[in-house]
């Protein structure tokens, strides 16, 4: 629904349960998860590209002392999304085309053969058709996100390692609700350009007809105003807020996981410092130590024993 929103077709007329109910008596209860195949095949290769691209971009931003600050980790975030979005971006034009296409009149009848027709048809770079916007997008989501982390403690007025499963629950949700918002203007604009195609019946259904990224925004302000740049947002939020909320609270419970297993914490539960532990060792370097201590015991006890 929230690319239906975005694009513009018909079902949208009559708001979001409006679409829905349009959509269902038109192509029935499946047309609901059209593209959903193509998503959760881009999945595994967006995410291992992102996670790939964000270690080495983390030991690149990373200081000579082994630090590194919120700013420039969320920095190698952003760049390493980018890099995924790129080198996956084929299979998101594929999704929407999908997703805009009538279910019972298809113009594809799959993945293989949308990016077939689209490539013969189209050329290469149609699949690439709004990728600027989908990496412009990343600036204000990412400023979003930095934003609403460098504030928690304010909102809170705690400090950040004392927050609960719950208010990193919350944090998230707000923090993705945040960045969503500020970006989802070139979200929208992504997926009209996605969309339009002169191959495609009314022009891929898109709302407004335009020549590029700057007359695309220019268009749909023009024709359905500066709110028209939020349609779908609604949608969208439902389903990304919940999402940041687990992952934000489900990354900080294992980030104290692996702190207690390291030493550095005495509990999962709580960011608690173990006593006599240096803070500013890595993982390696204290694990040595360790070692080192339990060397230099046993030895103490052979001795007193001999």
């Amino acid at each position: 629904l929230t690319v239906l929103a975005q694009v513009g077709t018909w079902h949208c007329r009559r708001g979001l349960r409006g679409a829905g109910r349009s959509l269902c008596r038109a192509e029935g209860l499946r047309a609901l998860w059209k593209g959903n195949l193509t998503a959760c095949l881009r999945l595994f290769p967006y995410s291992a590209l992102q996670l790939a691209a964000s270690r080495r971009l983390v030991i690149l931003f990373t200081d000579e002392l082994g630090h590194i600050s919120h700013w420039r980790a969320i920095m190698a975030g952003s760049l390493a999304g980018m890099v995924a979005t790129i080198v996956t971006y084929p299979t998101d034009v594929i999704k929407t085309r999908l997703i805009v296409q009538n279910r019972l009149e298809p113009s594809y009848e799959g993945i293989l053969h949308a990016f077939y027709k689209i490539y013969h048809q189209e050329g290469l770079l149609a699949l690439y058709r709004g990728v600027s916007p989908a990496i412009l997008g990343a600036i204000p989501f990412s400023a979003g996100s930095f934003f609403v982390y460098i504030n928690l403690d304010k909102i809170w007025r705690e400090p950040i390692v004392h927050f609960t499963p719950l208010q990193n629950f919350i944090n998230g949700c707000v923090a993705a609700g945040v960045a969503q918002t500020l970006s989802f203007p070139f979200e929208t604009v992504k997926r009209k350009m996605q969309a339009q195609s002169p191959w495609l019946p009314h022009y891929g259904a898109v709302d407004v007809h335009f020549t590029g990224m700057a007359d695309c925004f220019r268009q749909t302000v023009k024709s359905k105003g500066v709110l028209g740049l939020w349609s779908g947002l609604t949608p969208s939020l439902l389903k990304i807020v919940p999402y940041f909320g687990v992952m934000f609270c489900t990354f900080e419970f294992c980030k104290r996981v692996c702190l207690y297993r390291n030493g550095y914490i005495q509990s999962p539960l709580n960011y608690k410092l173990t006593p006599g532990v240096d803070q500013s060792l890595r993982p390696q370097e204290l694990r040595e130590l360790k070692l080192l201590r339990r060397e230099n015991l046993e030895s103490r006890k052979s001795t007193l024993e001999n």
